[in-house]
């Protein structure tokens, strides 16, 4: 292994907001289903295959990553529900260097803040920094190029290298 990763953050699709259910428990809506499975295509065209996943427990984040059609392990993690940038970041220190492409499933405002904390300002794409830093739409995806281990992942250490929101062709 070159020692180079790729770290995956991505927003969990559009959910619904049926009466009475607690927010853990939210589905997806049909343009949450639909958007996830497009990410998941643009994925498979424009990243590495993935290698292994973290998703937030929540329904909508377990519902985005079964759309995305992406076949890997996973670790649902309880943790990530409402996690601060710090719990993710401690999540990813540590996960398994033979792990080339990792992606991660969860929510706003924490899956920006890491791509934006994680950045370095100096090798990023500062198109994708502004594009997250406007909005981080729902199933939206930051691609991170990480230099060396996943133990070492810290505060300016990734490439951002692209910022894509998955929506139908008018």
């Amino acid at each position: 292994m070159d020692g180079r990763r790729t770290l995956i953050l991505m927003r969990h699709g559009k959910s619904a907001y049926p009466d009475g259910v607690p927010d853990h428990d939210r589905p997806l809506a049909p343009r949450g289903q639909r958007e996830a499975g497009l990410a998941g295509d643009w994925l498979r065209a424009n990243a590495p295959a993935v290698d292994a996943v973290l998703c937030s427990t929540a329904t909508r984040t377990r519902e985005t990553l079964a759309c995305t059609g992406i076949d890997a392990p996973v670790r649902y993690l309880g943790r990530l529900y409402g996690a601060t940038p710090g719990t993710v970041i401690d999540e990813i220190n540590q996960v398994d260097d033979d792990v080339a492409t990792l992606l991660i499933v969860g929510h706003e405002p924490t899956t920006s803040s890491v791509a934006l904390i994680l950045a370095d300002t100096d090798t990023s794409n500062i198109a994708a920094a502004e594009g997250i830093s406007e909005k981080y739409p729902t199933s939206a995806l930051a691609v991170l190029r990480i230099p060396g281990r996943w133990a070492a992942v810290e505060p300016g250490v990734a490439a951002l290298t692209d910022f894509h929101v998955p929506r139908q062709p008018s």
